[in-house]
């Protein structure tokens, strides 16, 4: 039997469960994008692609890893395109790794920590499209230090007593942060 990553995560979305209702209202979208376009783990799909970011816990679980994106100038969680790779947690990893610097970090769950659907505006002739994010919660090893890359203005570990100020402007930061605290 040949192992069908596509399938496999196209049956965890349908089997995903949130009692928020915008994550209830994404998995239909995740459902079409994977059933109708063999080319949703390519970026050049330019309505929308699949992407895969890490919500990422300190050793202590006290903390988050967040950047400051440059292209998009706001804080967010380390991700990115899949670029055809349909390993999500794959793509997941190898992003919190080469956007903080870190390596050994250990799945706090193997399973879907966050769904999203986010627009990205046009950016160098690449037109206005959305990202069919599939995050996942990470934890960083002991004594973690994060390295900053090109991709970013800044990248710190933001302690929860200071975390709102950093992610009320995105509302789906908000929720995975909300969903941290079964975790801690």
């Amino acid at each position: 039997m040949e192992f069908n990553l596509r399938e496999k995560l196209l049956t965890e979305i349908k089997e995903y469960q949130s009692e928020y209702k915008e994550e209830q209202a994404f998995k239909p979208r995740f459902e079409s994008l994977l059933s109708n376009y063999e080319n949703c783990f390519e970026r050049s799909l330019l309505m929308g692609h699949i992407t895969a970011s890490a919500w990422i816990l300190n050793h202590k679980r006290d903390s988050i890893l967040l950047l400051h994106h440059a292209k998009l100038n706001k804080w967010l969680q380390p991700g990115g395109h899949a670029d055809g790779d349909e390993n999500v947690r794959a793509v997941a990893l190898k992003e919190a790794e080469e956007e903080t610097g870190i390596s050994d970090f250990v799945f706090a769950s193997n399973q879907i920590f966050d769904l999203d659907i986010h627009t990205i505006p046009e950016r160098k002739g690449v037109p206005e499209h959305e990202h069919y994010d599939v995050r996942f919660l990470l934890v960083a090893p002991e004594r973690a230090v994060p390295q900053l890359n090109h991709e970013s203005n800044d990248l710190k570990w933001i302690h929860f007593s200071n975390l709102k100020e950093k992610i009320s402007h995105e509302p789906s930061l908000v929720r995975m942060y909300a969903k941290t605290k079964q975790f801690i």
